[in-house]
């Protein structure tokens, strides 16, 4: 499933992929709601162990860049993947992919904001920041609008400044205000 996604899934190509029957996946998921969101929890374990394990970086911005650099690679970039589509589910109304996806953020906005604090976000911002940061990488990484690697990573990099700037104490709102933006 890891390779393959969870659109379209069905009982039978995952049980002859790990060499059983559909019935004894039934036997030990109840049904195919619940053997998928016992792949979305597991993703979501190696997505957690993943960022528990990166090491702290040299401030929130090379955090933010090392991140992203994080999730093109495998564990994590399948496991944002599979996230995706149960939230994208979870969206259109399936109400357990919704509270499994509820449940994912909660342990995954914990790990982002350990690890930024770990590239020296303080306790205070780390929110903040999380939201910032956590809402940004998952559109770049949806981001369909262009499939070059250095606009991307250059789109990174603001938010990545962005984040720093926050975790420096500016107050991004107030300064867009005294440059005179609108909306």
């Amino acid at each position: 499933m890891f390779e393959h996604g969870l659109i379209g899934l069905t009982l039978r190509p995952v049980a002859a992929a790990i060499g059983t029957s559909d019935r004894m996946l039934i036997y030990h998921f109840g049904n195919r709601d619940e053997l998928v969101a016992a792949v979305v929890t597991r993703a979501e374990d190696r997505a957690v162990a993943a960022v528990d394990a990166l090491p702290g970086a040299a401030g929130v911005r090379a955090g933010v860049n090392a991140l992203w650099a994080a999730l093109q690679r495998d564990p994590l970039h399948r496991c944002t993947d599979i996230y995706v589509q149960a939230a994208a589910t979870g969206l259109i109304g399936q109400e357990r992919f919704a509270t499994i996806v509820r449940e994912a953020n909660e342990r995954w906005v914990r790990a982002l904001g350990d690890y930024l604090v770990r590239c020296g976000a303080s306790p205070e911002a780390v929110g903040r920041i999380v939201r910032l940061v956590d809402s940004s990488l998952y559109g770049f990484h949806l981001d369909l609008s262009t499939d070059r690697p250095d606009e991307l990573a250059e789109g990174v990099d603001d938010l990545a400044a962005a984040a720093q700037a926050i975790a420096n104490g500016w107050d991004l709102a107030a300064l867009g205000h005294a440059k005179g933006a609108t909306r």
